[in-house]
């Protein structure tokens, strides 16, 4: 909070001077007159900066990261249902913050507020760290005057998002690593193992089986053109990515990922359930349904699913239902669409979603539980398989020496 200098009169009109803090000048002003103070000069105070060159570059470049955003927002939620003042409220939040990137926009949001612009409006100059949905869920709960309820749903919400994201990422860890490990092992039995044993190869003047071959030109190639091999996966590697970024390679790649027999299920089951977790937060905190469903498309990633629910709302437009459209795309499971239709008929919308959402969330925990244990097994069987390979092509030629000298 700013510090101010001042000189003026007290009641006795005696001179007297001293430090008086206050958001602005106006309220440092309004406290010494409280005070029985006339202020004659008020001149705010430069604050000590105490911290380092690092600490500065830190506040600007640290990200911020989305647990941050959801501990933050539990915080100012408590803080809210307690009655206290929203700018006292973020003035406390903004001094016990320790992301320091985070700290600074909320000190800067304090100041908006104070200067009489609406939180979610606040919250608006920084995009890249409060989402389409986070706004408007709290420019919603602003105007319904439930503040405080739409930011403890916003705080569940993204630590809901934090866990299921957790979950996908570590499940995915371990297999992870083994690729790494196995790939490794692999790349060092081609480079430095193989070439000794070529030697004793050329030595036998004899034709070598194909799979040693092929062993002894993957070699070659890793050994000699390396360079052109690096080459060539960055090349790959740029081309799939230029079409990725095209509307239409997005497209193929979320058809594809969609029919994938195990891992798309898991996506759709994954779009399913942020679909009806976010639309539900949404309808809860008083956003309206065609606002709720423009926001929604821009939190589901796959485009297919995304093209459903923008059918949906043009249908919602044209005074018809959510559940139609779903339907008819094909992209939503029977049991989604069927329950949404109910809760429009009987006006229990939300709890449905609420409903559904729950029932995706532990199927994709069991799923990806599933998966991890399945993916383990896998890929001991595939680096068994490729140190296989290689000591198929190292014995092979061995074989058929001793297959010759005894004949």
């Amino acid at each position: 909070m700013p510090v101010f200098d001042y000189k003026g009169l007290d009641n006795g009109g005696k001179n007297v001077k001293g430090k008086i803090d206050g958001d602005n000048l106006k309220i440092a002003r309004a406290k010494l007159r409280r005070q029985g103070i006339f202020p004659i000069d008020l001149i705010e105070k430069a604050p000590v900066e105490k911290t380092t060159q690092v600490t500065r570059f830190t506040k600007f470049f640290q990200r911020v990261k989305i647990t941050d955003v959801a501990i933050m927002t539990r915080q100012l939620a408590t803080l809210v249902k307690a009655n206290i003042p929203l700018v006292e409220a973020l003035s406390a939040i903004s001094d016990q913050l320790e992301n320091e990137r985070l700290k600074l926009i909320m000190t800067e949001v304090r100041e908006h507020v104070n200067e009489g612009s609406s939180l979610a409006a606040a919250l608006g100059k920084y995009p890249e760290v409060f989402s389409n949905l986070y706004i408007n869920m709290v420019k919603a709960g602003e105007t319904a005057g439930t503040l405080d309820s739409v930011l403890l749903r916003l705080s569940e919400f993204t630590e809901s998002s934090v866990r299921l994201k957790n979950k996908v990422v570590g499940a995915m860890m371990y297999p992870m690593l083994m690729i790494l490990v196995g790939s490794s092992i692999i790349t060092s039995l081609f480079i430095f193992v193989i070439p000794q044993i070529t030697q004793i190869f050329a030595e036998m003047d004899q034709a070598l089986p194909l799979i040693t071959q092929i062993v002894i030109g993957i070699s070659n190639a890793l050994r000699y053109y390396w360079y052109l091999v690096a080459l060539g996966i960055f090349l790959i590697y740029s081309l799939v990515r230029k079409i990725l970024s095209t509307e239409k390679g997005k497209r193929q790649r979320d058809v594809l990922l969609l029919r994938l027999p195990i891992f798309g299920k898991l996506a759709r089951m994954i779009a399913v359930s942020r679909f009806t977790s976010t639309l539900s937060t949404l309808l809860k905190g008083g956003v309206p349904l065609l606002v709720a469903m423009d926001i929604v498309k821009n939190v589901v990633d796959n485009v297919v699913i995304r093209e459903a629910l923008v059918k949906a709302k043009e249908n919602i437009t044209e005074g018809q239902s959510i559940a139609q459209p779903l339907r008819e795309s094909g992209e939503f499971p029977a049991i989604v669409t069927h329950m949404i239709s109910i809760g429009e008929k009987t006006g229990e919308l939300e709890p449905m979603l609420n409903t559904i959402s729950d029932a995706y969330d532990n199927e994709v925990n069991t799923t990806i539980t599933a998966l991890t244990q399945l993916l383990e097994p896998v890929m001991i069987l595939l680096m068994g398989l490729g140190v296989g390979i290689i000591v198929m092509a190292v014995l092979l030629p061995i074989l058929n020496l001793n297959n010759i000298a005894s004949s």
